[in-house]
C-alpha cells in the first residue's frame, strides 16, 4: 500500500481511530499496534509479513543471549544472510553466467534488517538491555511507518517510545498531518512531475540537446531529493500523529558545502548507521590517513551496494567515496562567503554528475549521457523546464531561510508549523492541500526508494 494514495489515508485514519480507541483502556497495550503493523505489510504481500515474523524471533532470541558468543554472531549473520539471498543471489547467479531465479525481493528488507541488526549490536555494546517483551521488539521492528523505507530508526530510540505507549493527541495529529503535507506537496506535485521529464532523456539521451541532458541531470537531483525526503516526510508525519518521534532524515543536503558533509545532512540514518557499525568498526580515522580513506572508499562501496544490486551503484558509491578522499586531498577550507558559496556550487554539481550512475539502467547509459553533456550536440530542447528547475532552487533556499528563524514552532527545523484550531491557520492549510491536489501528478509513480 503506498503513501500516495487514498487507501493509505484510509488506513492511516482507521489505525489512528482504532489505536485511539484501544489506548483508552490500556495506553501501553501493544497487541493493536503490531496487528496494525503486520497488517500493514500483509497488503503489501502476506509472504513478506512471515519472513518478518521469522527474523523477529530469530534476532529477538540471539539478542537475549548475546553474553554468548555464537548467538550474538547469529543474531547478525542470519539477517545479513537472508539480505544477500533476496537482494544479491540473482545478482552473483547473473555475474557467474547463470540463470537468474527472479527472486521476489520483499518490501523494505533493508530497512527493517539493519535495524534488527544495530538492535543487536547496542545491546552487545550495553547502548540498551535486550528487550524481554517480545511484543514490543516486535512492534518496534515492524512500526508500519518506516518499515518500508525508513528512516531507520534505532532500537535506543524508539523502542522506549514504544513500551511507553502511544500518544494519540489532537496536538500531536494537527502537527503530524502538517509534515506529511509538506511530504505530499515534495513527491505529486515537484518530484513526479520531474519524472516525466527525466525519463525521456534517460531513454534516449542521444535525441537531446547537451544542455537538455544536463538539465535533466540537475532535475534528477531535484527529483530524487523531493522524492525521498517527501516519503520521510510522510513517514515522520504518519509517526507523530501516533504520537512517536523520529528524527530528522535530511538536511537540506544541497547546501552542503564538500561531498562528506553532503553525506552528513542526506539520508541521515543511513549515513549514520554506516558510520557507527562498519565505518568506526573499521577504524574509522583513528589508524592513520591511509586508512581513513580506505575505510572511506569501503563504506561508501557498500553504501552502494546497500542500494540496489547492480553495478551501477557500486560505482555510484564508490564514485562519491573517491570524491570525499579527493576532496580531503586538494579542497583547501574556504574562509570566505564567496568561497562558501562556491563550494556549494561545485559540491552540487559533482553530486549530480555522481546521480547519473544512480539512475542510469547500466553503466553503458551512464557513460552515454556524460558524453552527451560534455560534446556539447544538438538536438532536442525543452527549455521551459528550466523555470521549474529554478522553482526546485527557489524551494530549496526558502526552507534554507525558514531553517535559520528561531521559532520554537518549527519542526525539524525547516516547516512551519500553522496553528489549525484557528480560522487563519485552517485557510492556509487547506489552501495548500488544494495546491496539492490540482497540481499533484496523479499517474501513481511509486517512491524511488521502495526498489531498495
Amino acid at each position: 500500500m503506498s503513501f500516495v494514495s487514498l487507501d493509505y489515508l484510509v488506513f492511516l485514519a482507521l489505525a489512528t481511530a482504532i489505536l485511539n480507541i484501544c489506548s483508552r483502556f490500556d495506553s501501553r497495550n501493544k497487541i493493536p499496534l503490531l496487528i496494525i503493523n503486520y497488517t500493514f505489510y500483509c497488503l503489501w504481500d502476506y509472504r513478506f509479513a512471515v519472513l518478518l515474523l521469522i527474523l523477529t524471533i530469530i534476532v529477538y532470541s540471539c539478542a537475549l543471549n548475546h553474553k554468548k558468543k555464537y548467538y550474538y554472531l547469529a543474531g547478525i549473520i542470519l539477517p545479513l544472510a537472508v539480505l544477500c539471498f533476496f537482494k544479491y543471489f540473482d545478482f552473483f547467479l547473473e555475474n557467474i553466467g547463470q540463470n537468474r531465479l527472479n527472486i521476489i525481493i520483499p518490501v523494505g528488507i533493508s530497512f527493517y534488517i539493519f535495524e534488527a541488526i544495530s538492535y543487536v549490536i547496542d545491546v552487545k555494546r550495553g547502548l540498551i538491555n535486550a528487550e524481554k517483551d517480545f511484543l514490543s521488539f516486535a512492534t518496534y521492528l515492524s512500526f508500519f511507518p518506516n518499515i518500508v523505507s525508513g528512516p531507520i530508526a534505532r532500537a535506543p530510540k524508539l523502542l522506549p517510545q514504544i513500551k511507553k505507549g502511544l500518544a494519540i493527541r489532537i496536538d500531536n495529529m494537527l502537527v503530524g498531518i502538517q509534515i506529511m503535507a509538506f511530504g505530499y506537496f515534495k513527491k505529486m506535485v515537484i518530484a513526479d512531475h520531474l519524472a516525466v521529464f527525466v525519463d525521456d532523456v534517460y531513454r534516449m539521451p542521444e535525441a537531446f540537446s547537451s544542455m537538455t541532458v544536463l538539465l535533466a541531470v540537475l532535475s534528477y537531483s531535484i527529483l530524487i531529493y523531493m522524492d525521498f525526503s517527501g516519503y520521510s516526510d510522510i513517514a515522520i508525519g504518519t509517526a507523530k500523529c501516533l504520537g512517536i518521534e523520529f528524527d530528522r532524515n535530511f538536511n537540506l543536503p544541497y547546501l552542503a558545502k564538500s561531498v562528506s558533509e553532503f553525506w552528513h545532512r542526506w539520508h541521515i540514518s543511513l549515513s549514520t548507521w554506516f558510520r557507527d557499525y562498519v565505518y568506526i568498526p573499521l577504524g574509522g580515522n583513528r589508524l592513520g590517513r591511509t586508512r581513513q580513506y580506505l575505510n572511506q572508499l569501503i563504506v561508501m562501496t557498500l553504501s552502494g551496494l546497500w542500494h540496489g544490486a547492480d553495478w551501477t551503484f557500486v560505482f555510484w558509491g564508490g564514485l562519491n567515496g573517491l570524491l570525499m578522499i579527493a576532496e580531503k586531498i586538494i579542497m583547501p577550507k574556504a574562509s570566505h562567503k564567496a568561497g562558501n558559496i562556491f563550494r556549494i556550487i561545485l559540491t552540487y554539481f559533482l553530486i549530480s554528475l555522481t546521480w547519473i550512475f544512480f539512475r542510469a539502467d547500466s553503466l553503458g547509459q551512464a557513460f552515454v549521457i556524460l558524453k552527451q553533456i560534455f560534446i556539447f550536440e544538438k538536438g532536442i530542447v525543452q527549455p521551459y523546464l528550466w523555470s521549474f528547475f529554478a522553482f526546485g532552487i527557489l524551494l530549496v533556499s526558502s526552507l534554507w531561510a525558514a531553517s535559520k528563524a528561531e521559532d520554537k514552532d518549527r519542526i525539524d527545523g525547516f516547516y512551519p508549523i500553522l496553528d489549525l484550531k484557528t480560522t487563519k491557520g485552517l485557510t492556509i492549510f487547506f489552501v495548500f492541500v488544494g495546491l496539492i491536489i490540482c497540481l499533484a501528478y496523479t499517474n501513481a509513480n511509486p517512491f524511488v526508494y521502495l526498489q531498495f
